[in-house]
This record gives structure tokens, C-alpha cells and sequence, in this order.
């Protein structure tokens, strides 16, 4: 298989050298000249031969949009465009549509990996139709893990759905994790907390490779003293949420963590200040004065 590649960042390059060590041609673009194999969008898409297969691997939102409209005007009947990047499911829909006029076909793909992809492989959600999925599964075969780790979960926009999900329950898991350490910390009983994360490791029924990132940190840093207590969100959380509250499925554990990181940006809580006020107005509660 040849393929192109759009966008070789942290994600993107290590997908172009996991999906070559596996026998696929790929031919990347980006912006950036140090790491391009071509020069422009043009040049890449007419090294394909037919049918083209395009990967789009940029930051979501308008980068994207701009993107596949580029490359619709580029591809013709029969080529795929695959969004594999966080962009949300409504999105596709819309990209579906306007390929679909020219004749092009269209998958989302959510990828998750992160960058340690390129030596344990990514898992991959995929949304459209089977023909259009079929003309890139040797790269789908290449970048998956050994013995599984790829879904054709439905049609399009299934395959970002499904990754906003899974997002939104690894913002639970972080949660619970990072409370966890905070109360073991808290109470001076336990004498060595990273030791504690590192037996959970094996055998225990939250173990889990966030809980070996985590316990990874502590062994580098064990009171994390070296790290801002600051998170940020890539908008999958927050689509997650609403995506519940349109259906009235209840998630509060998923919920609770995305305010949490918002939580975590601000240097004081204008709320918590509020309590704080209304506890000494009516129980005359001592307050800390503002600095």
C-alpha cells in the first residue's frame, strides 16, 4: 500500500515510521521542512497512484476543515479521505457529505497511543462505509497492536464518537487515580506512596497502563513537587458531557472530572471564596484573609 500522510507531529511521524517498518509506502506532508517528504499538498496527493488514500493527522478544528476542503478539490471518485485526528463526530458528517459529492470516500478514525504508538501500536476506532474502510486497512493492520486493537464501530463518525468516549472515561480514571495519591499523601500514615501505586501494579483490579504512567512519575518525582497542578482539556471531555445531556445518560463521574481540571487553572476559586464568605456570615466561621 502507498498512503498519504498530513501532519507528522508527535502523533503523526511516529505513525509514518510504524506504518513503513510494517511495509506501507508513506508519503508525508507538513509545514514544517525538516520533517516533510514533499512540498506541498499537491505534490503528495499526485505521487498516489489510484485509488488515493489520504490520512489527516492535524490539530482538530479549523485546520482540519481546511484540510479535507483541500484535499476534496484534489481527490477524485474512488480516493479515501481519513480524518484520524480528535476532531468531533458532527464534523465528519459534514465532511462525509462533501466528499461524498465528488465521489470520495470518507473514514474517521480515533487514535489513541499517544507516543508510545509507535513500539506498542494504536488503537483504532473507525467510522464509514466497509469498502472505503477496506481500502486502508493495510494501514490500519500496521498501526494496530499484535492481536487486536482496531473496530469498525459504525458508520461515519462512529469511530470519533467512540474515541470521545473512551476519553471521556480516561478523564474519570485520571481522576480517581490523582485523588487517590492526594489522600495518601495527606495522611500521615502511609510512609512511601509511590510504593503503594507501584503494588497496585500487578494483580489488583485497578490496575491499568495510566496506573503505570502515574507510578512511573512518582518514581521520577515521588511528591510530583516539580509539576504545576495544571490540566488542561482537548475538548473531548466537554463533548462527551454534552453528548450525555442531549440523551440524558447520566455521567457524573465523567463530568465531575472535567470540572476538575477547570478547577485546577485557577489560582483562586471564586468559589470556594463564596463559601467561604457565606460560612462566616452565617455560623461566623473564621476566614483567611487574601493575600
Amino acid at each position: 500500500m502507498h498512503i498519504g500522510l498530513v501532519g507528522l507531529g508527535k502523533m503523526g511521524g511516529n505513525m509514518r515510521e510504524r506504518m513503513r517498518e510494517h511495509g506501507v509506502t508513506v508519503t508525508g506532508y507538513d509545514r514544517n521542512p525538516d520533517v516533510t517528504d514533499v512540498d506541498s499538498l499537491e505534490a503528495l496527493v499526485a505521487g498516489l497512484a489510484s485509488p488515493k488514500v489520504v490520512w489527516v493527522m492535524v490539530p482538530a478544528g479549523d485546520i482540519t476543515r481546511e484540510t479535507v476542503r483541500a484535499l476534496v478539490d484534489l481527490l477524485g471518485p474512488g480516493d479515501v479521505i481519513v480524518d484520524g485526528g480528535n476532531s468531533r463526530w458532527t464534523d465528519d458528517e459534514v465532511h462525509a457529505a462533501l466528499a461524498a459529492e465528488r465521489g470520495i470516500g470518507y473514514v474517521d478514525a480515533g487514535v489513541s497511543g499517544g507516543v508510545w504508538g509507535l513500539k506498542n501500536g494504536y488503537a483504532l476506532m473507525v467510522g464509514g462505509d466497509a469498502a472505503d474502510i477496506a481500502k486502508v486497512q493495510p494501514a490500519f493492520d500496521a498501526l494496530r497492536p499484535d492481536g487486536g486493537g482496531f473496530v469498525h464501530a459504525g458508520r461515519v463518525g462512529a469511530g470519533h464518537f467512540s474515541k470521545m468516549v473512551h476519553n471521556g472515561i480516561e478523564y474519570a480514571m485520571m481522576q480517581a487515580y490523582a485523588e487517590g495519591f492526594e489522600l495518601l499523601e495527606k495522611v500521615d500514615l502511609v510512609d512511601n506512596v509511590p510504593a503503594v501505586f507501584d503494588s497496585w501494579r500487578e494483580g489488583t483490579v485497578v490496575r491499568s497502563w495510566l496506573l503505570d504512567l502515574l507510578s512511573e512519575a512518582l518514581k521520577d518525582d515521588p511528591g510530583l513537587s516539580q509539576i504545576r497542578g495544571y490540566a488542561e482539556d482537548s475538548g473531548e471531555g466537554r463533548w462527551t458531557v454534552e453528548a450525555a445531556i442531549d440523551n440524558a445518560v447520566p455521567v457524573p463521574a465523567i463530568a465531575a472530572s472535567l470540572f476538575a481540571r477547570f478547577v485546577s487553572r485557577q489560582e483562586e476559586s471564586p468559589a470556594m471564596q463564596a463559601i467561604a464568605a457565606m460560612r462566616n456570615q452565617f455560623g461566623g466561621h473564621a476566614v483567611q484573609k487574601a493575600d
